[in-house]
């Protein structure tokens, strides 16, 4: 079972957040609001804020952008991973992967099996690694990523946690690059 290691100091990490959608404003982002509250609250470093269209070209390059940067250790997105024709949030972390973790996803649509059924099939979360970043891919509502962060990436984002987290990898992600 998991614990906290609290002997260990705690080590923030600095996460940029991306809203995909064709309709959100920065007044009624509650999505990407949820994300950076719950990430402020815990102790990380909000790095960066955006919004995007549905679009896959825009999408690729904001994340690329953040993974050029030193400042970005990981990006958390909300929106555009459904299966309608505008959601190609996907398709866009898939085409700058490195590295998928499959695992994500799969843990990401257990934990949402238990709350909303077989509805959880329309969701594609993702994630994966590039250029020593780590890159999340979740659902625009704000239920979901309340979801993901409290029930995986609050852990999987604190060095503490044990026995292992992604925190204690970031400096061996670009190993043999």
């Amino acid at each position: 079972m998991s614990r906290l290691d609290t002997d260990r100091p705690f080590l923030p990490v600095r996460i940029a957040v991306l809203t995909v959608s064709d309709t959100r404003t920065a007044a009624d982002d509650r999505s990407g609001d949820t994300l950076a509250a719950r990430l402020s609250e815990a102790g990380h470093r909000l790095a960066d804020r955006a919004r995007v269209r549905d679009d896959r070209a825009a999408i690729e390059a904001a994340l690329r952008g953040w993974i050029a940067r030193e400042d970005v250790d990981v990006v958390l997105a909300t929106g555009g991973t459904g299966v309608t024709g505008r959601d190609v949030t996907p398709e866009a972390f898939h085409a700058v992967y490195e590295k998928e973790i499959p695992g994500f996803g799969e843990l990401f649509r257990m934990i949402s099996f238990a709350k909303i059924g077989t509805s959880t099939l329309q969701s594609r979360a993702t994630a994966g690694v590039a250029g020593g970043t780590y890159l999340f891919a979740l659902p625009g509502s704000p239920g979901a990523c309340r979801d993901a962060w409290d029930e995986i990436l609050v852990h999987q984002l604190d060095n503490r946690h044990r026995p292992c987290n992604f925190v204690e990898l970031m400096d061996r992600l670009t190993e043999g690059a």
